[in-house]
């Protein structure tokens, strides 16, 4: 991964060491750490279609062909996937599930900048059990129009299965679109068809295909999605601060968005959407409740409470520490 700016990453280790060690959101049961001390570089995350309350996630380089499933409820690996009949993944970035009942796995990032000539993406069935388990699948050859690409986000629209990738650069980002179906056999061209301004890390549809997110370590943007297009929305979502923040996806209900980072025993974030960050379905269901959210309304507020009141209980502890100081030199 490409290190941080030198004097914002530290800024941001200060501000996370002067926070209390329990994490902000531990009111919100839509928010887990997790516990796997083999996944310390988790880089791409995805809600598991067939097994509600689970997560697929993966490690970003140096791991191996492995997928896991965390489960949320616990922190805990439920299932490690090891992928057979692919060549030796070289920077994993992105997982995402699609409509046909199958993992998709990035094997897209490019540390040299866009070097390299091709990269790859991988499939497999979604496990309808969930175990440890070594699974046969399909591997993609992708290359970009226009020539390589360094990339950490790709996203499977749930409704018409088309792959999509974002590209990093904040010089010349984009949003490439793949073909209508990926073939094992030859090349896949993914195509230019917007620009995007930001250093995306990741990014995920909605569960109904009517918005797409994009993360960067600082910054989120939501997109309306219409006709195989995004437009950006004047909203922004919520985004956590987090030491190297590398991954999002939509809750299964499409109220939250879920935000992961790197680091041994990371932690995931829920951050509720509402307004126009809300995708249609789900907007349209909380309308037909009489206004109300379904699995995740309330715990969005309950985290920035949280998070509020440890933010000032600890300046205030800086502060009552900083006066004795400077009290204890006047007396000398």
């Amino acid at each position: 991964m490409r290190p941080l700016p030198s004097l914002l990453g530290a800024a941001v280790l200060l501000a996370l060491s002067a926070a209390p060690p329990a994490a902000a959101d531990d009111s919100s049961p839509s928010s887990f750490q997790i516990k796997d001390p083999r996944i310390a570089e988790s880089s791409g995350l995805a809600a598991s279609r067939a097994h509600p309350g689970v997560y697929w996630t993966h490690n970003d380089s140096s791991d191996g062909p492995y997928v896991y499933a965390v489960d949320s409820r616990t922190g805990k690996t439920v299932a490690r996937i090891a992928m057979r009949g692919v060549g030796k993944p070289r920077d994993v970035e992105a997982v995402s599930v699609g409509p046909d009942g199958n993992v998709y796995v990035g094997d897209i990032g490019d540390n040299l900048g866009g070097q390299w000539s091709h990269v790859w993406i991988y499939r497999f069935p979604e496990p309808k059990k969930l175990r440890d388990m070594t699974v046969k699948a399909t591997q993609f050859t992708v290359e970009y129009q226009g020539g390589p690409r360094n990339a950490e986000a790709m996203m499977v629209h749930p409704k018409t299965g088309k792959v999509y990738i974002a590209s990093k650069s904040e010089e010349d980002g984009g949003l490439y679109e793949g073909p209508d179906t990926l073939t094992p056999s030859g090349t896949n061209v993914f195509r230019r068809i917007a620009p995007v301004d930001m250093e995306v890390t990741d990014g995920a549809f909605a569960p109904d295909g009517s918005r797409l997110v994009l993360r960067g370590y600082f910054t989120a943007a939501e997109y309306r999605w219409r006709n195989g297009k995004p437009k950006e929305l004047k909203e922004e979502p919520g985004l956590p601060l987090q030491r190297q923040g590398e991954s999002v996806t939509f809750s299964t209900d499409g109220g939250t968005l879920m935000y992961g980072t790197e680091g041994q025993y990371s932690r995931v974030s829920a951050e509720p959407l509402d307004g126009e960050l809300l995708p249609d379905a789900t907007a349209k269901e909380q309308k037909k409740n009489g206004g109300k959210g379904g699995s995740h309304a309330g715990r969005g507020e309950d985290d920035k409470n949280g998070t509020l009141t440890k933010a000032v209980l600890t300046f205030g502890g800086a502060m009552v520490l900083f006066l004795g100081v400077r009290r204890l030199f006047r007396r000398r």
